[in-house]
């Protein structure tokens, strides 16, 4: 292989692996977009408590930023072992974070699901506590004492 050959297989080596580092950034950037808005996450406008829960569920959905992320993750990778990127630990910092940053936001989705599921059945249970609470006789003679 003459000298001239492995000039241009470096050239394009360089031309690859600013490709790759490029078309991380880009997934990164648009898994950061795709994530949910703080002010989104943070006010809630509903008449009960229920509906808070639902709309900050529909609010913490990351489905997007989840995929944007793993195509992130693939490009890294690939330029990762093929030793492409001069600085990979920045690139490696940034996909850590955003993944972090996501199984955050995954989490509250999860204990936000829980909670819809039993303040339901708890507004239930304390119903009929209250209920048999009126309906005791013994309660009412107590309150008449």
């Amino acid at each position: 292989m003459s000298s001239q050959s492995t000039l241009a297989d470096d050239d394009l080596f360089g031309e690859a692996a600013a490709e790759m580092r490029e078309e991380v950034e880009a997934h990164l950037e648009d898994a950061e977009a795709a994530l949910p808005d703080p002010d989104d996450v943070w006010e809630a406008e509903a008449d009960n408590v229920l509906g808070v829960l639902n709309a900050l569920k529909s609010t913490l959905d990351v489905g997007d930023a989840a995929e944007h992320l793993r195509q992130a993750k693939k490009t890294f990778i690939v330029g990762q072992r093929a030793e492409a990127f001069d600085d990979p630990e920045s690139l490696e910092d940034r996909v850590e974070s955003v993944e972090e940053l996501l199984g955050s936001i995954e989490e509250a989705g999860d204990l936000v699901g829980d909670l819809t599921g039993t303040m339901p059945q708890l507004r239930s249970q304390l119903q009929d506590a209250a209920e048999a609470a009126d309906d005791d006789p013994a309660t009412d003679s107590d309150a008449e004492s």
